[in-house]
């Protein structure tokens, strides 16, 4: 597999999209945007992440993040996607949801040409990950990871989306700590 979009060093910042296959919106339901958050939060508590930035969107999410203390970027995404993978899987089939039979269905097609023995594929491979190489480029993305929502006429300012770290740079209420950066 290549690694051209992978983030395979400690103490680099990228920055990265994870995507739901097939662009699905799963994170449209509160419950699934907590396992997002839930999970990120475990993952700077217990395996070095460190975010700068992030927003969640109904089927993807982006990232300007690193790994620290050790710990490599590639594997913490790794753990995370399998993690989360599950408990999507249970939360749609645990908890209230419409669509259930529809996405149990299309999350299980969308893993049967895998070789491996796996009943339900969540996320895309891969994340595209960018590393981080200047302010200008730092900028640019924390910009555009915020204007998400703008852009898809969620919220009319950034710092309006719950999930997103808007909120964090404007000094509100947020759902996930990060780590705030002085380049505004």
């Amino acid at each position: 597999m290549s690694t051209k979009y992978k983030a395979t060093t400690t103490e680099d910042a990228y920055f990265i999209t994870l995507t739901i296959v097939g662009w699905v919106d799963v994170f449209t339901r509160l419950n699934q945007k907590y396992i997002i958050t839930d999970s990120l939060r475990h993952c700077q508590q217990n395996k070095g992440l460190e975010i700068y930035a992030y927003c969640i969107m109904s089927n993807h999410i982006h990232l300007f993040c690193k790994a620290t203390n050790g710990f490599i970027l590639s594997n913490v995404i790794r753990d995370f996607k399998k993690f989360t993978s599950k408990k999507i899987i249970q939360t749609i089939i645990d908890e209230p949801e419409s669509r259930r039979e529809w996405l149990l269905n299309y999350f299980q097609k969308s893993c049967e040409h895998l070789k491996r023995d796996q009943h339900f594929k969540v996320w895309q491979d891969g994340y595209h990950a960018e590393h981080i190489y200047s302010n200008s480029f730092i900028k640019q993305k924390i910009e555009y990871i915020h204007n998400n929502p703008v852009k898809e006429k969620i919220v009319t300012l950034p710092e309006d989306y719950y999930f997103s770290s808007a909120r964090n740079y404007a000094d509100l209420e947020s759902e996930l700590e990060i780590v705030l950066l002085e380049l505004f």
